[in-house]
């Protein structure tokens, strides 16, 4: 008997559906990497030009997207 092949899903992992706001967030970076922006200083100049404003209303800047990121993926 075959064994299935495994993957893993996307929602798999995560210990809860992703906020609004996560979802407002991936989306944006979407439509970002789909433009062909894939740096960091790119990605923040689309984040403060399209939205999501950064949590507590902020503009992104690099440090508080990275710490950000860190924190999701934790």
């Amino acid at each position: 008997m075959r064994t299935p092949d495994l993957y893993n899903d996307t929602h798999q992992t995560r210990s809860a559906p992703p906020t609004a706001f996560e979802s407002l967030l991936g989306d944006a970076i979407e439509r970002a990497y789909a433009q062909g922006i894939h740096d960091l200083d790119g990605l923040v100049a689309y984040l403060n030009r399209s939205g999501p404003s950064a949590p507590n209303g902020q503009d992104w800047t690099p440090e508080n997207y990275q710490e950000l990121m860190a924190r999701l993926g934790a």
